[in-house]
């Protein structure tokens, strides 16, 4: 089998992988691609993967699907590209962080440093049409990060899972069918819509800190700098 991931993720999903649904995505998204303009781009598809291996998980920041727009997904959720203008959830989220723990917000709203620290950055689907959201629902990308999130939930070393809106929290059907104690932390989406139900002054990077604390594991230096 071809290798997907550089990382211990090739071994946990192999059998993922070759599973008939996988292999019909895969299909599709090769004519997607030479058919329309998809982000994020090829390559960075599976960055999250990439960026966090399976053993360094320490949270899981849970979107959807990835920005529209030019240039903004680069396979990270919530993440953008350097240089590109913060969009709207993005903007809450680091006006939360500033509000929560003094981080100064930043030029750029790319969260790779976050990601290499053991913060999983997953949306439920990986790739979309330009300007077309949620385009590639239902084509076998929420059977793939389903079975992602299984697999984080089964490892015995907790994992504080982020669940920011309804369609996030319905994963925690997932999480509760294993025994690990898991921590879940539950918000509205940051999106201007909902951020100011709850979402702000719900105080995520600083709960995050103060529980991998508890379990002796080194926080999350969440300012980007």
């Amino acid at each position: 089998m071809k290798k997907v991931f550089p990382n211990d993720w090739q071994t946990i999903l192999a059998d993922e992988l070759e599973k008939t649904y996988y292999q019909q995505l895969r299909q599709f998204l090769a004519h997607e691609f030479a058919t329309q303009t998809i982000y994020p781009p090829k390559e960075d598809v599976m960055n999250a993967f990439f960026c966090t291996a399976y053993r360094d998980v320490k949270v899981v920041i849970l979107g959807q699907d990835p920005y529209h727009g030019p240039n903004q997904a680069h396979g990270l959720s919530f993440s953008v590209k350097p240089d590109i203008p913060h969009p709207p959830s993005l903007r809450n989220m680091l006006q939360e962080l500033q509000d929560d723990i003094g981080c100064p917000i930043p030029q750029h709203g790319t969260l790779t440093k976050w990601a290499q620290q053991g913060v999983m950055l997953l949306n439920t689907v990986l790739t979309v049409r330009a300007g077309q959201a949620h385009s590639h629902k239902d084509q076998g990308w929420e059977q793939f990060t389903d079975a992602v999130i299984a697999k984080l939930a089964a490892r015995p070393k907790p994992i504080i899972f982020v669940l920011w809106g309804k369609p996030a929290q319905r994963k925690k059907q997932i999480i509760n069918q294993y025994p690990t104690s898991h921590v879940i932390l539950e918000a509205p989406h940051p999106s201007p819509l909902s951020a100011y139900r709850g979402f702000f002054g719900s105080k995520p990077y600083s709960k995050i800190n103060t529980q991998l604390l508890e379990w002796g594991e080194q926080p999350i230096d969440w300012c980007l700098g």
